[in-house]
């Protein structure tokens, strides 16, 4: 997530600056055809260009409302993450008749949970951009903690040897931990450190981040749909590939007045106009996933930091790690 003002028109540059000369390309090579070979057939009405950059608009439009869409969910679903953690703390804490290393345990597992789940969110998928050029580029200025440090040595502050040993052996690691809590709290029950009603007070609470775990996995494993994606891009390379043809015969009427040069000012026109739809279009696809370790990503690494120093607070510790800062505006 930018945690800025704005992203700087720089960045943005640095970020599209291979497309760009690409856009230079394309209407570099009809605008020397027009001059030097004088090939005025060349030039096509702005009537069919006109159809398509409309068509490109609506798609883009479409796409960047529920890309938007998507990301603003994932952002609800980690607010209701923080929200029922702090309830789990407070629950745990005054409802387990027992020693503070109870207490501890339950609270810490819920911590590995938060710890497995995000890791979890940032695995890659095929669909994803993170591993596009420009974004891996862009990548240099700021980290992602999930790609810093190895799961295990998260999952070890957290977690008995016993139970790091059983978890990491599971394929979904965050389902495994929460029915290591329920687990945990029937023993407790059974023992009488937790009365009937403590206890199903409890489970709902473990039903309700089953449900956060399952919304989210949803988001990520489910992508923007491809067909809509395919479509977009197709148009948009489309109305920037026939783009220049149409502004030369615009400019091709003004030479008589202004001179044959003028005819190359197809080129800067023709690349301001196309990537003014390839912004709109990469914006749309830098949100589509809010989990894949890019700069749009919700912050669920400083979200989980949030709940744990929140959590350990409430046990009284004094150990706090710090809150995750931006690195350049980015914050993960």
């Amino acid at each position: 997530m930018h945690s800025g003002r704005r992203f700087t028109l720089k960045e943005v540059i640095y970020w599209t600056r291979r497309d760009i000369f690409l856009f230079t390309i394309v209407a570099t090579i009809p605008t020397s055809l027009y001059y030097f070979l004088n090939i005025k057939w060349l030039v096509i009405p702005w009537v069919a260009i006109g159809l398509i950059g409309t068509a490109a608009a609506f798609l883009i439009g479409f796409k960047n409302t529920q890309t938007y869409n998507r990301l603003w969910e994932a952002r609800q679903i980690w607010g209701s993450i923080i929200n029922t953690s702090r309830a789990w703390g407070i629950l745990v804490k005054d409802m387990v008749k027992s020693d503070k290393s109870e207490i501890q345990t339950l609270i810490y597992r819920h911590l590995a949970w938060l710890t497995a789940l995000r890791y979890q969110m940032r695995e890659p998928r095929i669909w994803e951009n993170a591993e596009l050029k420009s974004n891996k580029e862009y990548a240099r200025f700021f980290k992602v903690p999930e790609k810093e440090t190895p799961l295990e040595t998260e999952l070890k502050k957290f977690l008995s040897n016993e139970e790091l040993t059983y978890i990491l052996s599971k394929k979904n690691r965050a389902t495994q931990i929460i029915s290591l809590q329920s687990k945990h709290l029937r023993l407790l029950k059974e023992s009488g450190k937790l009365s009937e009603f403590d206890f199903i007070e409890l489970e709902k609470t473990l039903t309700l981040l089953y449900d956060h775990q399952g919304k989210s996995e949803r988001i990520k494993n489910f992508p923007y749909p491809r067909q809509f994606a395919t479509v977009n891009q197709m148009f948009i390379r489309l109305f920037i590939t026939v783009l220049p043809f149409g502004i030369l015969q615009e400019f091709g009427k003004l030479t008589k007045d202004l001179g044959e040069n003028f005819i190359w000012v197809t080129v800067p026109c023709s690349l301001i106009v196309g990537w003014v739809f390839y912004m709109m279009e990469r914006i749309g696809e830098a949100t589509e996933n809010p989990f894949e370790g890019s700069a749009n990503d919700v912050p669920i690494s400083n979200i989980s930091r949030t709940i744990e120093i929140d959590l350990r607070e409430m046990l009284d510790e004094t150990d706090i790690p710090p809150a995750i800062t931006p690195i350049n505006n980015i914050l993960m």
